[in-house]
């Protein structure tokens, strides 16, 4: 994992991931697109709550694809939250995934530790779980546009954790495609959505 403005004492930590690819067992490496994408997510949470106590971290996933019942994103994602209970003792997380990493921390959200979970143009597939998150907070944001992954199936999902979630609530975002280019309108949500989950006083928008 990388370590964004590392805090002594964190209150609370935020684990972003990446996106990927269906099926691939090649490593994934620092300078893929997919990662590079999360680094400005990591840089507005920092600015917008290390006063707080935020710890941010970006995790690079092992190899670039899910990868069939192996589901390697997810195994990933739950080694990290072990690892952020280990180094950092018992502190409140919210995951943040794009794409393929928007289905890991969605099944992942079981985690002990886990109290939100971001889901940016998530990869979702009929018949995805949504009893990992009972009792979380869950926000899923979509690009109208996006012809990658599914806005509809995004919806879709929300509604069915309505009930289970401690909140589920579904975002479109107007102006960009899957790729999220346009990063400042999903900053913002990142920025709004980590700060209400940690139960932190006042609301504060993303630099752009």
């Amino acid at each position: 994992m990388t370590v964004s403005g590392e805090t002594r004492q964190p209150r609370g930590a935020v684990l972003i991931l990446h996106g990927g690819d269906v099926t691939s067992t090649v490593p994934t490496t620092p300078w893929e697109g997919a990662v590079l994408r999360m680094i400005p997510f990591a840089w507005a949470l920092r600015r917008a709550w290390s006063d707080s106590g935020l710890l941010v971290l970006r995790l690079r996933l092992r190899v670039r694809g899910w990868n069939g019942t192996a589901a390697d994103a997810v195994v990933d994602t739950r080694q990290a939250l072990e690892e952020i209970e280990r180094r950092f003792g018992p502190i409140p997380v919210v995951t943040t995934g794009h794409s393929m990493g928007g289905r890991a921390v969605l099944q992942a959200a079981d985690a002990q530790r886990v109290r939100g979970v971001l889901g940016l143009a998530p990869w979702i597939c009929d018949g995805d779980p949504v009893e990992p998150l009972r009792d979380r907070h869950l926000l899923i944001a979509h690009a109208d546009f996006d012809i990658t992954t599914s806005p509809a199936d995004s919806r879709a999902y929300v509604d069915r954790a309505r009930g289970v979630a401690a909140s589920a609530d579904f975002v479109p975002v107007h102006v960009d495609s899957h790729p999220m280019v346009r990063i400042g309108r999903w900053n913002e949500l990142a920025v709004a959505f980590t700060g209400r989950v940690l139960g932190w006083a006042g609301s504060r928008t993303a630099a752009r």
